[in-house]
């Protein structure tokens, strides 16, 4: 069975030669039958006699058969069948690339916008996009050097920590760049390759710097190129809580771009300068000025591969092959000599992918290949043309898809395409409807509950919006006479008919669940039949209240269920709202990492001053 699961042709296309060879076959079957029919009227003792070759019963040649079982053959093994895999070695481009990246305060200055570091993120960002082969890693520094990653060829996390990375997370202030330059060195020694390239990018060197870091690169094949960031101009260093960045004096620093001094150093370094530009020419020129592709090395990894056993199908002409020296053959096998040596057809792969793929599979292949778009056309199915418009962006296309079917899964897809879209109560149907059909889906419990809850949030606001635009229409005159009090022996009562209802708001704002008072229980102080908060804040001078404070804690059984609901509801968007206050801040990991590495260097007594704090 796992043979006939993995046979497949790696060159299905030159299968189609197998059609001339049957039509070949049918014509000659065609026309034997054509000649064996005097045997139905004429006697088979005459028949030898009668027939044009008469010398009795006549043979046939077996060159036809061989013909066509080698033209099979031929075809079979040029269509590539294999069902056998076989790892295969992986080849990896010896070219290391070591990203060293200044973190000093002046990249906040906006000479570039929206601001130095920003554009640095964006410019490393297409850098790593360009990196398909090799090896890439990124060194941050400012007054200490750190590794945010080392040499991997796994850029897209490199991609990711980028956004990361601000000045204001670097635990010791400065630039001390010959710190950053030995730790990319480190790097390149730690992995062992003979050869590597370094990028400085920076908006600043100092000039005994540049001496240091061209002397920690004599002897060794590396390189070392620089981006500059920022102007000659230069501009003030916005601080984050306002101001701009001082100097000892009182002045504010404007830093700017020693290009020449930059330029000084790549060329020394056996690299190339560039300041960094809005398009790609920087990165072009930088790439040019790249050694040429290094020797390729071969890595631990293994891909597995499918093997071309068409040996096993070529080895049966070797003996008919032999008989092609009879007279007369090779010109009948000519044309099947000419057809093998043809090169094998460049067919673009769209033009026969209707042939060999269903749409389902070829939107399949299109999802897998990250062109959801592209996937949302081909697909037949509605499951999958949904799930490929959903992953688009398109949910209105996706939610049409999904309502074509009516399973657990397709309305709880149809229940989240809803929901992106905001239609809250259509999802929430949705996600009912998938319960319904399914009661033990949790994602679509889950789901629910989590639309639910939004959904209440959002009419909450709505009704606090609403309650606060009419308490500002109100007049104060009753709150006047709150805050003056009433005469002496003036007592409110209250109607023991009276029921606020779990739903009533009081002039806070603040929506009032419990049961309403009993009979007797009537607050002793003014205004507290009237305002349920300011009954809580008199109460506290006053012990009469003590009764009706009991009486409230005891709610109505009528209303166990309601409230329970509510609480529910409290405690689901208490958990939103608790959920909102933790920051949001990638950062805190390389962070936390950065000061443990600077408090073990201090620790050895590694103390790092080069005078410059931004």
């Amino acid at each position: 069975m796992s043979l006939l699961a993995d046979f497949h042709f790696l060159r299905p296309a030159w299968l189609l030669l197998l059609l001339p060879a049957l039509g070949l076959a049918a014509f000659i079957a065609r026309a034997r039958r054509q000649s064996g029919s005097w045997q139905t009227v004429i006697s088979p003792a005459l028949l030898p006699y009668l027939l044009e070759d008469g010398a009795g019963p006549r043979r046939r040649s077996p060159l036809v058969p061989l013909l066509l079982t080698a033209w099979l053959l031929a075809a079979v093994a040029a269509a590539g069948p294999s069902w056998v895999r076989q790892p295969l070695p992986v080849l990896q481009k010896q070219d290391a690339l070591v990203v060293i990246l200044d973190l000093s305060y002046s990249l906040w200055a906006e000479d570039l916008a929206p601001s130095r570091i920003d554009r640095t993120r964006r410019k490393l960002l297409d850098l790593l996009e360009r990196r398909t082969e090799g090896q890439t890693a990124l060194v941050a520094y400012a007054g200490d050097a750190h590794v945010v990653t080392p040499l991997t060829d796994d850029t897209p996390t490199t991609a990711n920590l980028l956004p990361a990375l601000d000045p204001g997370m670097m635990p010791v202030p400065g630039a001390d760049a010959p710190a950053a330059v030995a730790a990319a060195l480190a790097l390149l020694d730690a992995a062992a390759v003979g050869q590597g390239r370094l990028l400085l990018v920076t908006d600043s060197i100092e000039e005994q710097e540049v001496a240091t870091v061209v002397g920690m690169l004599e002897g060794r094949a590396v390189t070392l190129s620089v981006l500059g960031v920022g102007t000659p101009e230069g501009a003030p260093i916005p601080l984050p809580n306002g101001g701009f960045f001082k100097n000892n004096d009182g002045s504010i620093v404007i830093p700017g771009l020693p290009e020449e001094r930059l330029e000084a150093l790549a060329r020394r370094g056996g690299g190339r300068y560039q300041r960094i530009a809005i398009d790609d020419s920087d990165l072009t020129a930088l790439a040019a000025a790249e050694p040429g592709a290094g020797d390729s090395a071969e890595t631990d990894r293994r891909a597995e591969g499918w093997v071309d056993m068409a040996h096993w199908f070529l080895l049966p002409l070797v003996p008919l092959a032999a008989l092609a020296f009879r007279r007369g053959v090779v010109v009948g096998l000519a044309p099947l000599l000419l057809t093998l040596l043809l090169p094998a057809p460049t067919a673009r792969a769209d033009l026969w992918s209707d042939l060999w793929f269903t749409a389902d599979q070829q939107g399949a292949r299109a999802l897998a290949e990250g062109e959801p778009e592209r996937a949302a056309q081909a697909f037949e199915d509605p499951a999958w043309r949904g799930t490929a418009a959903y992953r688009a962006g398109d949910y209105a296309a996706a939610i049409d898809s999904f309502s074509q079917r009516e399973d657990a899964d397709a309305a709880y897809n149809r229940g989240n395409a809803l929901a992106r879209a905001g239609r809250l109560d259509e999802a929430i149907d949705a996600y009912e409807r998938s319960l319904a059909l399914a009661p033990g889906r949790q994602d679509a419990a889950e789901n629910l509950a989590l639309v639910e809850a939004l959904r209440d949030q959002q009419q909450e606001e709505e009704r606090q919006q609403s309650g606060e635009n009419g308490e500002q229409a109100q007049p104060q005159a009753g709150n006047d006479q709150e805050q003056q009090g009433k005469p002496p022996g003036q007592q409110e009562t209250t109607d023991p008919n009276q029921d606020p209802g779990p739903g009533q708001r009081n002039d806070s704002g603040e929506q009032q669940n419990e049961a309403p008072p009993q009979p007797g229980d009537a607050a002793d102080t003014p205004g507290e039949a009237e305002d349920g908060a300011d009954a809580d804040a008199d109460a506290d001078d006053d012990g009469d209240a003590g009764n009706a404070a009991e009486s409230l804690e005891q709610p109505s059984p009528a209303l166990d269920a309601g409230e329970t609901m509510a609480d529910d509801i409290e405690a689901r968007q208490a958990m939103q709202q608790w959920l909102r206050r933790v920051p949001d801040d990638p950062s805190g990991l390389l962070r936390e990492k950065f000061r443990y590495e600077s408090r073990q260097r201090q620790r050895q007594g590694e103390e790092r001053d080069n005078g410059k704090i931004w």
